[in-house]
């Protein structure tokens, strides 16, 4: 009763928001594109507003209003930590985002400890902005290694333990992947490249506020957060750092953020943030089991069409996130259909790389051949989200991929 009252104040998609797809009769929308995007959770809204109106001062400065912004940051950091069981607060970094944070792990980690290796390595399946980072680091010298993955998307521990050495001075492996929800065996992969190589990243973009995260327990020294992937404001990321990991900045200037981070902090996304990962922290069980709900009966329904294939791990896989591939039609021709015609927003891979025609690296990565890759369609709930619109989502799905193959010259 609790999340279905809950659900209901959430909801991002009242009725008045209907649309009338070519004439027909009105139809509520339904957002199914939480990876890409995520609303500001109202709660966490009500908390941090007076850091725009009222409590904007700069934490720099002495005087009672930076004193305030400061206190408001230190509260955030504490709360960051509590979600991921950090050994304290100041183990947090705030940036502007998961890619700032994946930046400041992977160049400021390589670059500091340059003196006892010049090689990195990451899986195949990573997101673009930790690939990107590391392709900079090989223009000045370093050695990447990719660590192939199965047909699941999950991590090969043997050839990870095959090919680290102690001049990996950093490995980055991501919790779980945002496109086909695959969770990795972090712990198992944390014992095999502290027993090899230096360092662990893990980017939890995908991961924190949906499933437990315990950084001590799991054996990581790194760890990417993203303020608006936990129904925080956009414009605010993390990074924890285990006490001891030594890194190097990435963005000099003032000094904020214990050095690593210089610029005047964004008080109202930070302090939305905190509230963000209170929140999660407080009802992740409670929601991801709503959530697996939806999803698992997503997937029978979905996977009941003729040559419709899930992605991802069957059964380790992110309890929000369901991801499929439909032979002979494209991606991109399923998220303009669910949207145009039923008012239904889904993804066909990664917002970030959605840019480019290519496939995606992540779907390659898992054996699947270019044209299996483009017809990928990704499903990923959120708390508006409820039981009752699956027979909505389904029949659209099931109507727009006969539509679409009817159409196909494939």
């Amino acid at each position: 009763m609790l999340i279905e009252k809950m659900a209901t104040s959430f909801d991002s998609t009242p009725d008045s928001d209907a649309i009338f797809p070519f004439g027909g009769m009105p139809m509520k929308r339904i957002y199914l594109d939480h990876a890409s995007a995520m609303p500001v959770d109202p709660r966490v809204l009500a908390f941090a507003e007076r850091y725009l109106k009222s409590d904007f001062g700069n934490p720099s400065s002495l005087h009672s209003a930076g004193l305030t912004a400061k206190t408001a940051i230190e509260d955030a950091r504490k709360k960051v930590a509590e979600l991921i069981n950090a050994e304290k607060e100041t183990c947090i970094i705030f940036t502007s985002g998961a890619t700032e944070s994946n930046n400041l792990a992977i160049k400021g980690t390589a670059l500091r400890n340059t003196g006892k290796g010049k090689k990195v390595a990451a899986s195949a399946i990573e997101h673009i902005s930790v690939i990107n980072p590391i392709k900079e680091l090989q223009k000045s010298g370093f050695e990447l290694t990719i660590i192939p993955v199965d047909s699941t998307g999950i991590v090969d521990l043997a050839r990870l333990d095959d090919s680290l050495t102690r001049e990996t001075t950093l490995t980055s492996i991501m919790y779980a992947n945002n496109e086909i929800g695959t969770i990795e065996l972090i712990k198992k992969i944390s014992e095999i490249v502290h027993q090899e190589g230096l360092y662990l990243h893990v980017d939890a973009t995908a991961a924190a506020g949906r499933i437990p995260i315990d950084v001590q327990n799991d054996g990581i020294d790194l760890l990417t957060l993203s303020s608006n992937d936990m129904y925080g404001p956009q414009g605010a990321g993390a990074l924890y750092i285990k006490p001891g990991v030594r890194l190097q900045t990435v963005l000099p200037g003032g000094g904020q953020e214990r050095g690593l981070r210089s610029g005047t902090e964004n008080i109202f996304a930070i302090a939305g943030m905190g509230e963000a990962a209170r929140i999660a922290k407080k009802e992740m069980s409670q929601e991801s089991e709503r959530l697996k709900e939806i999803r698992d009966a997503l997937i029978e329904e979905i996977t009941k069409i003729d040559e419709s294939y899930l992605t991802g791990h069957p059964t380790q896989r992110l309890p929000h996130h369901a991801s499929f591939r439909f032979s002979g039609i494209e991606g991109e021709s399923i998220l303009l259909n669910m949207d145009m015609r039923h008012g239904i927003q889904i993804s066909t891979g990664s917002a970030c790389s959605s840019k480019t025609l290519e496939p995606s690296h992540v779907l390659l990565a898992i054996g699947l051949k270019h044209e299996e890759a483009h017809g990928s369609m990704v499903i990923t709930l959120g708390r508006s989200n409820k039981l009752e619109e699956v027979p909505q989502i389904t029949k659209a799905v099931k109507e727009t991929i006969e539509r679409l193959r009817q159409l196909s010259p494939l």
